[in-house]
């Protein structure tokens, strides 16, 4: 490795630490409000140690079933053989701030009008503030003839479902890359969380299959949802522009509706009809919805494009409910144009929990989110490109020594090196 290199590596991690670990703000409220926080994961466990710091006064209630908690950016890494199961997984109680109560139940059902939310085993919990941060559903159901069970297996891999599968789907494409043949990549149509996986997952399958001397014997298609293969138009250009260095196959506007493992061929519905590919491999990216108890209730948008999953209405700048103010949306489930990110719960959660600390204390609220989203979008194994972008789809790098459309050691290294502890530092309400 260059001295350089070295150098420019190690400042960008420091940065990457410092930005996405910086301090927390000096403002705070003495407000005795009662605030819900529904989910544990990144949002929730983020937004209770914050607001535990900056309200000390508050009763502070985090309501979750799950014992787990998952980082899920290394997932990919996972996928890669490069991470265990094990290095993406912890305890959700170590993360659990004192003098946060924490119920240990998933939420049953959303009462906005009563400002309640009643819990699996029929707690009825009241609140002043409610935070939304559920995360999403993986609806693998939505697609004909594919099964959880069928992860590892038959040629199917999905690093989506979890640590375990993300494994699983490691050895699936090692022993595709082994055998040889036909590899389908792809993404459902509509907002799905980490857009940028099944692209990566595409070049990861490339690079070993290159490291082992098999490329020529396995053939690559990218089954693109829309005219895109990604949503920013830089971006979309430079990965079309790889994928053609790299013979890397494209269908456009291609969604995958049903598989059929005995007979290893997928359908997938396109503007002229359905249309099915034959495969050996295939990665499947199931389409992604809200919790059932989020889409049930009256929270979701009513209209437009964000309706028909469930996703739950808020103003894209503040993400607080529009019909019921006392209500926010964070993470996952925040029905906003992008967003679906651990790095965009790094800039969502400061705003909406340094508002509400000057709206209780009698302070005009000035913090807006402006859509932030980051993909560091990993081409090889030791390369990957930082990409950052807001709602209207411009670059907004956070490092400007790092050209963002270009495959850097650097950039592989935030991700492999850089991003998890960072992380953890955000869950701990330091972000």
């Amino acid at each position: 490795m260059k001295r350089r290199e070295f150098l420019i590596g190690a400042a960008a991690c420091a940065t990457a630490g410092s930005v996405m670990a910086g301090g927390v703000s000096a403002q705070e409220s003495a407000a005795r409000a009662r605030i819900v926080i529904a989910g544990a994961g990144a949002a929730g466990l983020s937004l209770a140690a914050r607001l535990r710091r900056q309200m000390p006064n508050a009763t502070i209630i985090l309501i979750d079933a799950k014992k787990e908690h998952h980082f899920q950016p290394g997932f990919t890494l996972v996928a890669t053989g490069l991470w265990s199961p094990a290095d993406v997984t912890e305890r959700n109680a170590d993360y659990v701030p004192r003098g946060v109560e924490w119920i240990e139940q998933a939420v049953a059902e959303f009462d906005p009008d009563a400002k309640a939310v009643v819990t699996a085993a029929g707690q009825r919990v009241a609140y002043d503030f409610l935070f939304v941060a559920t995360g999403l559903m993986l609806d693998y159901r939505a697609i004909a003839g594919m099964d959880l069970s069928l992860i590892g297996k038959e040629g199917i891999a999905s690093i989506y479902a979890g640590p375990a599968q993300a494994a699983a789907s490691a050895a699936a494409i090692d022993r595709f890359i082994e055998t040889g043949g036909v590899g389908l990549f792809g993404r459902p149509a509509g907002e799905m969380k980490c857009a940028g996986a099944p692209l990566k997952v595409t070049f990861v399958t490339d690079d070993k299959a290159r490291r082992k001397d098999r490329r020529g014997a396995v053939k690559l298609i990218y089954n693109a949802h829309n005219p895109a293969v990604f949503a920013v138009p830089p971006v979309h250009d430079k990965v079309k522009t790889l994928f053609a260095e790299r013979d890397i196959a494209v269908n456009y506007s291609h969604v995958l509706k049903a598989i059929d493992p005995g007979a290893k061929r997928a359908t997938y519905a396109t503007p002229k009809g359905d249309v099915t590919l034959d495969y050996d491999f295939i990665h499947v990216v199931p389409p992604m919805r809200a919790p059932d108890a989020v889409r049930n209730s009256p929270l979701p948008w009513r209209q437009g494009p964000l309706a028909a999953d469930g996703w739950v209405e808020a103003d894209k700048a503040t993400l607080r409910h529009p019909r019921y103010p006392e209500v926010f949306a964070v993470g996952d489930i925040a029905g906003v144009p992008r967003g679906k990110t651990a790095a965009s719960v790094k800039w969502q959660v400061p705003v909406v929990a340094d508002n509400l600390v000057d709206e209780t204390a009698g302070r005009t609220p000035q913090k807006t989110y402006n859509g932030y989203t980051s993909c560091p979008m990993v081409t090889a194994v030791g390369k990957a490109m930082l990409i950052e972008f807001d709602y209207d789809g411009k670059l907004i790098p956070s490092f400007p020594f790092i050209p963002p459309l270009e495959e850097l050691w650097v950039s592989w290294l935030i991700e492999e090196k850089g991003l998890k502890g960072a992380y953890r530092a955000m869950l701990r309400g330091r972000a």
